[in-house]
C-alpha cells in the first residue's frame, strides 16, 4: 500500500513592477536564487514574467511545512537574501497569497 505524503504550502508573492524595471528585479533574483537551496525546508522557487496583460511579477516558493517557510522569514537567509534592499527598489508593490498543496500532480 502507498504512503501519504504530506503535502507541502505555497507562498506566492505578487510583485508589481514599474515599466522597465524587469530585467532589474530578474537579475536580483538570479544573483539570490542560491542562497536558497541550503535553508531547511525549502523545496523550491519559480519566478514568473507577466504576459497576455499582466502586469505583476509571481514569485512562486514550495515549503515543507508553515514553520520552515517562518523559520526562513525569522532567520539569516531572508536577511542575506534581502541584504541589497538599501538599493533603489524595483517594486512599487507586493501582496502575499498562501496556500496549502491538496494536490500535486507532475509528468
Amino acid at each position: 500500500m502507498a504512503s501519504v505524503k504530506a503535502m507541502s504550502i505555497v507562498k506566492i508573492n505578487a510583485i508589481t513592477v514599474p515599466e522597465g524595471a524587469g530585467e532589474e528585479l530578474e537579475r536580483r533574483f538570479s544573483a539570490n536564487s542560491s542562497k536558497m537551496t541550503d535553508v531547511p525546508g525549502f523545496i523550491g522557487f519559480q519566478l514568473l514574467r507577466p504576459t497576455a496583460g499582466e502586469s505583476r511579477y509571481f514569485v512562486f516558493t514550495e515549503w515543507e511545512s508553515e514553520e520552515a517557510y517562518q523559520g526562513w522569514r525569522e532567520g539569516r537567509a531572508f536577511k542575506a537574501s534581502h541584504e541589497g534592499e538599501k538599493r533603489k527598489p524595483v517594486s512599487s508593490s507586493a501582496d502575499l497569497l498562501e496556500f496549502d498543496v491538496v494536490l500535486d500532480v507532475k509528468a
